[in-house]
């Protein structure tokens, strides 16, 4: 695989297979590595990598950083793949590629108090290249890359894309605020009007609030779940 090329501000580091990029990245962000970093792993049937940030803001803000990054891999598999290709975007991080599951997006926060700065956030993105060990048929709903007419996509390419729409999206939060970035992600969301569960309750998807929280409507009450809810953990 070639080395990717990331714009300023980011720089890249390779690791091997069985180290993982996630918790990679993780480790080296609480030990207090440059923001920018993105740690990743390109092979033949799997796309992983993890960016390192450090928001100034509080957690609960800070959490934008996901969507963001959902929408970041939205336009950039969209500026590379065939037009008919659709992604969809859902909203504790899982990716859909023509109506089905394909990866997903991750995210870890030094700290989960939702008014504090946590010090550093790592969102990392899982992809599936190649589904392998399945006939077809045996995971109903689930996908890969290059069976949703994919083939001709390259990975390093996606990876580069990736970081440079990311990048956009996260200047223009900076810049503007949620605003912007409210607006793309809910053109692209997955399941909003729907019949949903959730951590134990049951209502109609009605969107997110400005920090991009779940709002569910269930029995004449609406409920938010604030979007820290799905970090995987603190350090």
């Amino acid at each position: 695989m070639s080395t990717p090329n990331f714009p300023p501000l980011m720089s890249g580091l390779a690791v091997e297979s069985g180290i993982e990029p996630f918790e990679k990245a993780c480790a080296m962000a609480a030990l207090g590595c440059d923001a920018g970093l993105i740690v990743h792993h390109v092979a033949a049937n799997r796309l992983a990598a993890a960016l390192v940030m450090a928001p100034e803001v509080p957690l609960e803000q800070a959490m934008a950083m996901l969507p963001g990054c959902g929408v970041g891999f939205q336009n950039a598999l969209g500026a590379i793949a065939p037009p008919e290709v659709a992604v969809h975007l859902e909203w504790d991080g899982g990716l859909r590629i023509n109506g089905a599951s394909c990866g997903k997006l991750r995210v870890a926060a030094g700290g989960d108090d939702p008014a504090q700065e946590p010090g550093w956030l790592v969102v990392g993105l899982e992809l599936p290249l190649l589904q392998t060990g399945d006939r077809p048929g045996d995971t109903p709903g689930q996908t890969a890359l290059y069976n949703e007419g994919c083939a001709d996509v390259d990975p390093t390419n996606l990876l580069e894309s990736w970081a440079r729409h990311t990048l956009n999206w996260i200047t223009r939060w900076e810049d503007e605020g949620n605003r912007g970035l409210h607006a793309e992600w809910r053109g692209l969301a997955q399941g909003i009007g729907e019949p949903i569960q959730h951590g134990g309750m049951s209502g109609t998807f009605m969107g997110v609030d400005e920090n991009f929280g779940m709002l569910i409507r269930a029995d004449d009450t609406t409920h938010l779940i604030p979007l820290s809810t799905v970090l995987e953990h603190s350090r």
